[in-house]
Order: C-alpha cells, then structure tokens, then sequence
C-alpha cells in the first residue's frame, strides 16, 4: 500500500514553477508520483510503502532544493509536562524527530517547552502531541504568546510536608545517636510509616520511571525508584529473617528520608525556575486586558470600553493619565511624557506629541491621549519582544548539544555502575548487605536533572535580565557568541552620532546665487527621507525659501553617491534643470572639478563635516540647449556625538575589545570622529554594499567580529559579522537580521549587551562545572561506601537547586550607568559635541 503525503512548497510563482517542481518530485527517489498545486502551495506526494518517511523527505526536500524552490516550514511549540531530568528531555526531542515531516525539536528542560519545525502539510499538532504521550510526558499546544511566559504548575507543597512528617521519626534516632540516647521505633512502626512515603507519595517515581523503562530509556525517577526500592526491599528481608522479639538493622529511614529530600528538592526547583521567567512575566503584564476605543474620533466623543483582542487597526484610542498604552500607535491628539522602561530600558519619561510614535505597554504621564492604532496582537512591538526572548529562552547554546549527548547516556551508565558496585563489594567480602547500601547510595547520588538545567537556566536568567534593561539578544547561540567578541564595528551616522545633521554652511560656486544653491538642493532633497535631506529641507525654511523651492521630477537615488532631479525653474532661470547632489566619488565620476571650493571643502572636512555638491548635469529652456556639467556648490552638515560614544568606546576598550567604524562618509569626517572617540581603526568612503567585505576582513586571524547599525542601510553587515547589534527601536529588518537588538539607541549598551553575555556564560561553566563535579565525585565516593543513602540523596536533591539558584544570581546584573563617566570623558564629549561633528 503506498503512502500519500502533502509537502509545502515556497517560491513558486507560475504554472512553469508547478511543472518544475512536479517534474523534480517524480525524480526524487522513492517517489512513485507527485502533484503540484499552485494556488495552495503544496505538493500531493505518493511514496512507495518500503520507503522510510524521513528518506522520503530527505528526497522530496533535495529535490525542491535543486529546482530553485524550497520545502515550507511550519513551527509549532508545545508545553511540555512530567519531565524531571535532562534524559526526558533527550527522550521528547527524540520522540518528536522521529515524527515523520518534522525537520528540528529542542526541548528546554527549565521552561518546559518543545520548539519544533516541521514540513507544512505533513505535520500537525495532533501528530507531535501523540509522540510525546506515547514516549510518556504530556502535551498541549501553545498557541497565545502569553501563555508561555507561565511554567506549569511544580509540585504542590503538601506532599513534602506529609512525608517530611512521616519521614521524621526513621530519621530521629539518627539525629540522637552521637548524643548517646539509642530510641529506635519496633520493625512495625518504621515500617508503617515508610510505606506511605514509598508507594504513595512516592508513587510519582515508579509511575515516571515505568514509562521510560517502557519507552527503552532511563531518567532521574528510575534512579530513585531503584535506589529507595532497593533500600525498602532490604529492610524487609532483615525483618523477615530477624529472630522473634529482635531487632535487626533496618533501612526503612533510608528508603523514607531519600524520597522526602527529592519531593523537596524537585519542589523547590520547581519555585527556583519560575523565578527565570519573570523577565518574560513582566513583559506579558505591560498589556492592558482592555481599551478604551473612540468608535467615532471625528463626531462626538463615543468611548467604548472593549477587550484588547477587538482593538484593530486604524481604531482611536484615549489613553488618560497613569494609564498603560495599550497598542502601538501614532498620537493625532494630546502631549504627554511616556515611560518606556520596561520596554527600552531608557530610565527617563519621554517627551510625547501628536505625530510621535508609541509603542504599547509604555505607562502615560500627566496628559490624555487620542492613539490611532497602527498595530494590534501579535504584530505589535511588545508581542515580538516577548517572541524573541522566549524564542532566545527555547533554543540551547551550542555547549548544550554535547551535554545532552552525555545525558543520554547518563542513566544507563550510572545502573550499570550500580550492579558492579553490587558485585565488586560483594567479591570484596563487605557483605551483600553494605554492598547493596552503597550501591542504593550510587542510584540516589547521580543526577541528570543538573546536567539538564545548567545552561538553559543560566540563558533564561541573562537573556530576561537583558531585555528588562532593553537588550533583545535573538538567541542562545548569538549570547554564546556574544561572550567573545574581540572587534566592534560602528556604523557612524545614527549609531555613534545622533543621527540629526544639521547644514552648517553652503558655499556657492562662482556665477550661482547661494540662495538658488540651497532652493535647489531642497528640491532635490524632497522625495528622499535621509537625515541629510531633512537638513537641507529645514536650513531652507528657515531661510525663509521655503515657498520658492521649486518641483522637482525625476527624482531617483544614486546608491553609495547622493541623489538626482530634474528641477523646473521659472523666472530669469526658467527651464529644466538636471541636477545632482552628492559626495565627493559622484564629482569623481562626472569628471567636475572641485576648483575654488577644493580648500573650503578640505577645511569643512577636516573639522568632521560632512561634504556634499550640487551639479547641474544638463539645462533646457528659455530657446537654448545647453549640455554643459558644472558645479555650483557646496553643502556641509555637522551631526553632533551622542552623550554616551565617548564612555562606549572607553569601556569597550576596558573589556579588552577593539573599536573600528565603518562609514560611507569622508576620511575628514570620519578622522575627526575617531579622534574625538578614542577608535582604534576606521575605514571611510565605504560603500553600504561593500561594508560586509569590510566586516569579512576584520574577522581573519580568528577575531570574533560585531557589527553595530540601525539594522536597514547595514543589514549585509550585520548579517556578516558574527553577531549583528542593530541599534533602535527594533524594527522588523533588525530584528531579523541582527542577533542582538538594543531597544535604545545608546552606544553603552553595546559594552552592556558584551557583558551581560560574559556574565552569562561565566555561569553557564560554573554550573556545567559544579554539575559534572558533583557526579564524577559523589558516585566514586558512594560506590566506595563514603556515603549513606540518606547523605546522597540530600546531595542529589540540592544539586539542581543550587543550580538554578546559581544562576538566578543573574537578576541582580544591572547596565552601567553612563553618569558614572568620568570627567575628562564629558569634557572630550562637549568639545567634539561643539565642534558639532
């Protein structure tokens, strides 16, 4: 009987796409036939009954790939419940590759979810639901963004506290034997007392250690169960064989005390790990459950009070004071100040008007606001905050690959040690009964569950502690990288400078009028939104020429050079006139001289300014045709340095990192910035496409590269470098492109964004460390018989507490503060600042 499939398919645009990709799939080996639909994008596959699925998509995907298509892919999140170690994660991501269709599953351990990518149309939720099931866990879908910032619900308290009750009399005689007081209860009582905490409330160990046994695996509960079973069973048969009225030594407090510790440690856990996602909790709080809507913004005033989820785009809505902004929007009506910290980081309220942009989850100030809605639900600013921390928060660092490799073999190693203690301490002549003790010591003492959480807990609690200070790092791979980075590139405008130019002088050439030169730089300037166009347009206005600036047609951008026109003149200079305004390169390439203006423009550029010329190409009208290219002046703009580039560049330099800017602007300005700064290298003149080549030569020799920009004009350089900094508010490009994203556009948050990675991984060894120390030296010295059951199982029961606890230290990590500058740095600040470079 064959099998029917259905694969998605990206990229086709015709019916020629269709026959493409048909005639590929018929090729693909052990495909027997294959049907393409265009309007749904997918592919009806039928495959041989002996072909295996993953070969079959192994094949079908190939075979896309090389006719110029690819397979689609749909990702899903599942929660994830029942699992207590790092071996059941391995056994989930394990269940779920093997469903057929399913191309990458990671399963994080501290948050309890499933991340999985899967071929559209041959996967679905009920498919990766009854592949965990079957492997023993639990499974539900996770479909709202903020439903995942809550873990399920951990162990309940009571438990711990009924078997700590019962557990308390085995354990009393011990605890009063080095003070000479022998109190032993009779067989029976211990006996009563150990039985519930067995099989009752230690029921949870036999269940979740049966289905791994059931699923050809091992986790942490099979360990328990063995090592409490063992002591239990033990206990018994020294009543059984003791002589009537004796009292033989019993283990019963052995098997009770172990069972308690564990139900405590996994309870406490369990509390320590739903203090990681509190970062992403706060988040998910900023949304207000409903919004106060005007139906009618233009008639009478008509407030809806509605759910957020009915809020849609374009819809008004009033936000009084001490509110939270509900959506992202744009303000017609009001002036307040905003309080974006939990957003950005940025510690100030910000000054808000009609026109300015608010981002929802932001608390208003004193004023009342009308906000046209511009985004709702999952498209909003906030949402991808939130997806891009729990999407940081679910993948695993490279590292954590090679313990899951280890973990897997975990289980299975520690039993086989367990039997040969067993046997070697039996053939050694100790006894079978102290050789059965040591090896319950062996089962109690290892732990997986340690392993398991020491990177990801320690990811959760960096990347939540970043983003509450506005540093969105994209995923556990660009923080692993993030640690050792050796050379950070800038981008100069927006990036190191404010990024508001202002015209500073325009000089016109021999025979043109300076007002003329500056009205036609504005016309030029008026379809382009670049920080330098607004600068002219503004210098213009307030000259007063605002009303003479003529239309301009014909307008296109000259890339890596400036911009072109065609400009209709009226009066003594009636006529078309072509125009072009640009750096030095385009005078380069129209073969225009710079002639009297060469020694103002060197000067301008040596002081930092930015440099650009107008040339007139071509000129129609007034009964002549002159073709004649001529140059008619000059403009320079000067852009201040932000407060923070000079203590950036310092303390960049304190973490032992190289400082270089990349820039298309001129050697003069980008010399004057380099001075002013402290940079180590700059390279000026730079085209944005060939920034990336820049960025390919400052990674030879092995130096980890980052590339810092606003994450639009870079994104080929921030895709280059080993880590991409996109500065901003978080724009959809940057936020694709780059691996980390600073909500604010502050330089010093490139040194925070270093060093809460450096933090970060700092306890990430620390607790692979204490987690492989503490197996490899607790299971010799159990084996050895240097530690009871009881001591091993409180050591086994605190291993993944002090873990997580480790690296919950994490949320005290706090950016420094760029007022702790030193003097001698504000005063380089205000001398570049007045040179307005």
């Amino acid at each position: 009987m064959t099998q029917n499939w259905s694969v998605g398919i990206e990229g086709m645009t015709c019916a020629s796409c269709v026959t493409r990709v048909e005639k590929a799939l018929r090729r693909a080996p052990g495909v027997a036939s294959a049907s393409v639909n265009l309007a749904t994008e997918t592919a009806a596959v039928e495959a041989a009954p002996d072909v295996t699925p993953s070969a079959l998509f192994g094949a079908v995907e190939t075979a896309v790939s090389d006719a110029g298509y690819q397979v689609a892919e749909q990702p899903f999140e599942l929660a994830i419940g029942g699992m207590t170690c790092a071996s059941c994660a391995g056994r989930v991501e394990k269940a779920l590759r093997n469903v057929p269709g399913v191309v990458e599953a990671n399963v994080n351990l501290a948050t309890e979810r499933a991340a999985v990518r899967g071929v559209r149309g041959a996967v679905d939720v009920a498919a990766l639901m009854a592949a965990v099931e079957k492997a023993g866990y639990e499974a539900s879908p996770v479909t709202d963004p903020a439903q995942a910032v809550t873990l399920q619900d951990g162990p309940a308290w009571w438990p711990v506290a009924v078997a700590a009750m019962l557990s308390f009399p085995l354990l009393l005689p011990m605890l009063l034997e080095p003070f000479g007081i022998h109190l032993m209860p009779p067989p029976w009582v211990q006996w009563l007392l150990a039985t519930p905490v067995q099989f009752w409330l230690g029921a949870r160990f036999y269940r979740a250690g049966y289905k791994a046994v059931r699923a050809g695996s091992g986790n942490m509960d099979l360990l328990v169960a063995l090592g409490t079973s063992a002591a239990y069973g033990l206990s018994l048969y020294e009543w059984w064989r003791a002589p009537a009225g004796g009292m033989p030594h019993l283990y019963f407090e052995a098997a009770a005390v172990v069972i308690t510790l564990v139900l405590l440690g996994k309870w406490l856990e369990a509390r320590a790990k739903r203090r990681t996602v509190e970062a992403i909790r706060a988040l998910a709080a900023l949304r207000p459950e409903t919004a106060r809507v005007l139906r009618d913004p233009q008639g009478a005033a008509n407030e809806l009070t509605v759910p957020l989820s009915q809020v849609k785009v374009g819809d008004w809505v009033v936000v009084r004071a001490g509110e939270r902004v509900p959506v992202d929007g744009e303000i017609r009506d009001g002036a307040s100040q905003l309080d974006e910290s939990l957003l950005t980081g940025e510690p100030l309220p910000v000054d808000k008007t009609a026109g300015d942009k608010v981002v929802g989850g932001s608390i208003n100030g004193a004023g009342t606001l009308r906000v046209e809605t511009t985004a709702v639900g999952a498209d909003t600013a906030l949402a991808r905050i939130i997806r891009m921390v729990e999407d940081a928060q679910a993948g695993k660092a490279p590292i954590q690959r090679a313990v899951d490799r280890v973990a897997a073999i975990f289980v299975p190693v520690v039993v086989l040690i367990a039997i040969a203690t067993v046997i070697v301490g039996w053939a050694l002549g100790i006894g079978l009964e102290a050789a059965l003790l040591n090896a319950v010591a062996v089962l109690v003492i290892a732990c997986p569950c340690a392993l398991g959480l020491a990177t990801p807990a320690a990811i959760m609690v960096g990347t939540g502690a970043a983003a509450r200070q506005g540093i969105l790092i994209k995923d556990a791979e660009a923080l692993e990288l993030a640690h050792r980075i050796s050379v950070v590139a800038f981008d100069k405008t927006g990036t190191l400078t404010e990024g508001k130019p202002s015209l500073v002088a325009h000089l016109p050439a021999q025979g043109t009028h300076a007002e003329t030169l500056l009205r036609w730089a504005a016309a030029v300037q008026s379809g382009s939104s670049h920080p330098l166009a607004k600068a002219v347009t503004v210098a213009a206005e307030g000259a007063g020429l605002g009303r003479t600036i003529p239309a301009a047609s014909d307008i296109a951008a000259l890339p890596g050079r400036g911009m072109r026109a065609c400009v209709e003149e009226t009066g003594e200079m009636a006529g078309i006139h072509r125009l072009q305004l640009g750096n030095a390169r385009l005078l380069d390439e129209l073969g225009v001289s710079q002639g009297a203006l060469a020694e103002d423009a060197e000067r301008l550029a040596a002081e930092g300014r930015t440099v650009s010329w107008l040339v007139e190409t071509g000129e129609e009208g007034a009964g002549t045709d002159r073709g004649a290219v001529r140059l008619l002046g000059l403009l320079a703009f000067g852009d201040a340095l932000k407060v923070t580039a000079r203590p950036a560049i310092e303390r960049l330099h304190a973490l032992g990192v190289r400082c270089v800017m990349v820039t298309g602007d001129n050697a003069g300005s980008a010399k004057a910035v380099a001075d002013a700064l402290g940079l180590d290298e700059i390279h000026a003149n730079v085209l944005p496409e060939h920034k990336a080549e820049v960025i390919a030569q400052l990674k030879r020799n092995g130096a980890v590269v980052a590339m810092v920009g606003d994450g639009i004009n870079d994104a080929p350089a921030l895709a280059a470098a080993d880590v991409g900094i996109a500065m901003g508010s978080g724009t959809d490009v940057a936020m694709q492109t780059a691996g980390i994203t600073l909500m604010r556009g502050d330089p010093l948050r490139v040194a925070d964004a270093i060093d809460v990675s450096r933090r970060t991984w700092s306890k990430i060894r620390q607790n692979l460390f204490w987690a492989f120390a503490y197996n490899v030296i607790g299971i010799p010295l159990a084996a050895f018989g240097l530690l009871s059951p009881v001591i091993a199982g409180a050591a086994m029961a605190l291993s993944s507490v002090s873990v997580v606890s480790n690296a919950l230290l994490l949320r005290r990590w706090r950016p420094a503060a760029a007022k702790e500058v030193n003097a001698g740095a504000v005063d380089a600040i205000d001398g570049a600042r007045r040179v307005g470079v």
